[in-house]
């Protein structure tokens, strides 16, 4: 079931009190500058920020005066949802896949699945390794745990045990998680390579000049077609 927020007067999902919506009769200003200008009546510091052509923000009401900020209003909300836009884009969201064998998969079949677990973990994403029994089966774990094990030692460079194997009904499975050695070498790369290419940028290198064009010889004038015989002038 879904939980929903409720959004107190006094939480961070509410505005903040601007302009006449300051309920206080005295508050303490900071300036746009950060300057402190003193604890002023609220129609001073209105008088202010009008002077300004900014807006008076209350920015610590329980404070005692509350404290407000000379500033551009629009400009700070327009500025703090960027902030968080961008903050979104940097955040990683780590996918948990399943990968389902057999006691008895086949090698090509498993070799095509560890590929894809390898490459799933190699963008920093946890893996479900399941080995599902069915009829008889069941009484041979042990095959069930030698696949898991072998799944472990083939991935050893790229992946951590974080849920060791374990039964679960007709299930064993366990749960890998990415390298943090291999992940960090994917940063260090991918940093050596960002700056190789703003260095190459910085130098400037003149671009290959182009190939100039081979000039097309002007074609000859056609020689002019004999002249056509004179007529008989008595036959």
């Amino acid at each position: 079931m879904a939980i929903q927020q409720r959004d107190s007067r006094g939480g961070s999902n509410r505005d903040a009190r601007t302009n006449r919506r300051i309920k206080a009769r005295e508050v303490r200003v900071v300036g746009p500058d950060a300057e402190q200008l003193g604890v002023l009546p609220i129609d001073q510091a209105l008088a202010r920020a009008q002077e300004l052509g900014m807006d008076l923000v209350e920015v610590s009401p329980m404070a005692k005066p509350p404290v407000c900020k000379i500033m551009d209003y629009g400009k700070f909300k327009y500025l703090e949802k960027k902030k968080q836009n961008e903050a979104k884009k940097k955040q990683v969201v780590v996918q948990l896949k399943e990968v389902k064998l057999r006691p008895r998969t086949e090698e090509h079949d498993y070799t095509t699945k560890i590929k894809k677990v390898r490459e799933f973990l190699g963008e920093a994403n946890k893996a479900r390794i399941t080995v599902m029994f069915r009829g008889r089966e069941m009484s041979h774990r042990e095959l069930g745990q030698k696949v898991l094990q072998r799944v472990i030692e083939d991935l050893r460079d790229v992946a951590v045990i974080e849920s060791a194997p374990r039964m679960e009904g007709r299930q064993m499975f366990m749960i890998l998680a990415p390298n943090p050695k291999m992940l960090q070498s994917q940063r260090d790369k991918a940093k050596a390579q960002a700056a190789q290419a703003e260095k190459a940028a910085a130098s400037g290198a003149p671009a290959a000049p182009a190939p100039t064009p081979t000039p097309v010889p002007a074609a000859e004038p056609a020689a002019a077609p004999p002249p056509a015989p004179a007529p008989d002038a008595q036959r």
